[in-house]
């Protein structure tokens, strides 16, 4: 037995001696019993293979994972991470988190002394309000908003935030918004039915700088939401409302008192704010709101008499579909001597609109400079060159679709405005017609520049030769759609025009011919930049010559659905276009192939390339145009 403990050789099991100090110990031994008769050395602890220590590790990390920890204990870990990098990259664990990390305060944020002096730059970035973010569609959600929230906040902070159509943005969504973005100045909310009052109140409660607040189609969103607003957003200055039919007087005239700041206000289609609200908000307001904007709404004459006494302030006036608003509404709005400092008055479908009412808005307003008058079909002649006498300061006025208004009103506005005038735009007035009548002594309109008269079918040559004995300092002039006017009317206009045109509309001018063109880029070709000649088919090839031998400045050139030729298009291209940007041809059939060289030499300069529907041109041409003329839009 003695040897068999003291084993030894060069087959020995422990090369290096025995394991045992005294391998005779009796604890060696197993207990003698009627079942054992051995005893042996207890053995060597067996190894645990890696699988069993890497399943028994998982199993462990399953029982004790962060996702185990109630919210709350979550939300203290995440405000006490140092800085914004590490809250966004938490943010993109799970939606848990995200929303965890959205909810945090900028003020709940812990402070300590290492965040300060390690992530001071961070912290002196946040709140500035540089960023703005634009949700429409299926891409406006709660959980794009929370990240939008907490991704903004370590890079410059939100100011700007819009949202737009989408069913899938409720109150939440909004919440977080008004916990992550403190430095939010300007909302936009349109077409959500999903949000209401609880989530405005929200916005109201954490982003105090909030200065624009533009709500379209909410329908349940009420006077709650305007009351919070004007408690804790003292910084308000615009305001726009459309189309929210829950909206009363109340939340508007609270907004009038506790936002000193209010400078513009647009209402449209509100049908609970009447007369009482206009009147609380221009009361409140009369020394700081500048822009107001009134359309479709139920109020009456009351409103309009408000607004001529506490206007004060009002520079911008927008007046749209009005159907209680009468002539007395008007002429007291006029006759209130409140609107001093308005400049510029839009009165759009308005039945009150008339002679008597017009011209008092005229005297009343005595620094107003920019007028435009729509779909009014009681003024008339008398009405309109009563308003021109009395508006001295005025520089520019626009008629549209006023159908009482003939050839003596225009012309007889044209010598009242006095010499201030610098545009005019005549638009779809079917009373306006050619007769022979003899032009009162007077001088003419030195200062007006621009002069638009489009679709009036009456308007022809007789008119157009008076006009260029009345406005010789023309440099604008836009035509369009006057089928009436020919080489002899315009031809005149031409000669009497002493200042140079710089930009030319004779667009669906179809009685006009090469000859114009060729007398304007003669007289005009070294101060012209822009123009249009679209659908005028009587243009061939030779206005094309002679806009390259004059045209120097020449930016924009179209020639759509004119009687031009590769000829024409060559022509162009070996002239003195240095300048040519935009070139169009849309329905040029008779350009083929043969021109792609001239549009290479050409698409030297150009930025746009209009060639839809030019039938004789084919798509391989076109192909080897987008490669050569790689920085020019083309289409085709």
């Amino acid at each position: 037995m003695s040897k068999l403990f003291g084993f030894s050789g060069t087959d020995d099991f422990c090369p290096r001696g025995s394991i045992y100090p005294n391998p005779k110990d009796s604890s060696l031994f197993l207990t003698p019993d009627n079942y054992v008769d051995l005893y042996f050395p207890p053995p060597k602890r067996s190894r645990i293979s890696a699988p069993i220590v890497i399943s028994r590790e998982r199993s462990e990390q399953e029982q004790a994972s962060i996702e185990i920890l109630p919210d709350e204990c979550l939300f203290e870990i995440f405000r006490r991470l140092p800085g914004g990098e590490e809250r966004s990259a938490c943010a993109c664990v799970s939606k848990r988190w995200l929303f965890l990390l959205s909810n945090i305060r900028r003020d709940e944020i812990s402070n300590c002394k290492t965040t300060q002096e390690n992530k001071g730059v961070d912290q002196d970035i946040e709140g500035d309000g540089c960023l703005s973010r634009s949700l429409e569609g299926k891409k406006a959600t709660d959980i794009r908003l929370a990240a939008v929230a907490v991704g903004t906040a370590s890079r410059g902070g939100l100011g700007k935030l819009s949202i737009r159509g989408s069913q899938r943005v409720t109150n939440q969504g909004l919440k977080v918004i008004s916990r992550g973005c403190p430095s939010l100045k300007v909302l936009s909310l349109w077409n959500l039915p999903s949000i209401g009052d609880e989530g405005l109140s929200e916005i109201a409660s954490g982003c105090h700088q909030l200065e624009k607040l533009d709500l379209c189609h909410c329908p349940t969103i009420t006077d709650k939401s305007l009351l919070a607003i004007a408690k804790s957003c003292p910084h308000l200055t615009d305001l726009t409302i459309e189309s929210c039919s829950n909206i009363e007087n109340e939340g508007l005239q609270a907004v009038a008192r506790r936002c000193p700041n209010l400078k513009s206000v647009s209402i449209k289609d509100c049908p609970r704010i009447g007369d009482q609200g206009i009147a609380g908000l221009m009361s409140s307001s009369t020394y700081s709101l500048a822009k107001v904007k009134l359309q479709s709404l139920n109020i009456s004459d009351v409103s309009l008499a408000v607004i001529g006494c506490y206007g004060k302030s009002v520079t911008d006036l927008s007046i749209t579909s009005l159907p209680n608003v009468s002539e007395r509404g008007f002429w007291v709005m006029g006759n209130g001597h409140g609107l001093q400092k308005l400049k510029s008055l839009t009165v759009v479908s308005c039945r009150g609109v008339t002679d008597l009412s017009l011209e008092a808005v005229g005297k009343g307003c005595p620094n107003l400079k920019q007028f435009c008058l729509k779909r009014c079909p009681f003024l008339s002649d008398n009405g309109l060159v009563s308003f021109a006498k009395a508006a001295g300061s005025l520089e520019s006025m626009q008629l549209e679709e006023c159908r009482r208004i003939t050839q003596f009103g225009f012309f007889g506005s044209l010598l009242s405005c006095g010499t201030k005038l610098k545009a005019l735009s005549l638009v779809n007035c079917l009373g306006v017609r050619d007769q022979s009548f003899g032009l009162p002594s007077a001088s003419p309109c030195e200062s007006l520049r621009s002069l638009s008269i489009r679709n009036c079918p009456g308007f022809g040559d007789v008119s157009l030769a008076v006009l260029g004995k009345l406005c010789p300092r023309l440099q604008h002039l836009d035509l369009s759609g006057l089928h009436g006017i020919t080489d002899a009317g315009f031809l005149p206009l031409l000669e009497n025009c002493k200042a140079g045109l710089v930009k030319v509309n004779l667009s669906g001018c179809v009685n006009l011919s090469d000859k114009v063109v060729s007398s304007m880029v003669d007289l005009h070709g070294w101060t012209l930049e822009v123009l249009n000649l679209d659908g005028c088919g009587r243009i061939t090839d030779a206005s094309l010559v002679a806009v390259a031998e004059n045209c120097m400045l020449l930016s924009d050139l179209d020639v759509s659905k004119c009687a031009i030729t590769d000829s024409g298009i060559a022509s162009l291209a070996h002239g003195n276009q240095f300048n040519l940007q935009i070139l169009s041809m849309s329905g040029c059939s008779m350009i083929s192939d043969k021109s792609r060289p001239s549009l290479g030499k050409l698409g030297q300069s150009l930025l746009g390339l209009n060639l839809h529907h030019c039938k004789g041109i084919s798509s391989s041409a076109v192909d080897m145009l987008v490669e050569q003329l790689w920085g020019c839009d083309i289409l085709f």
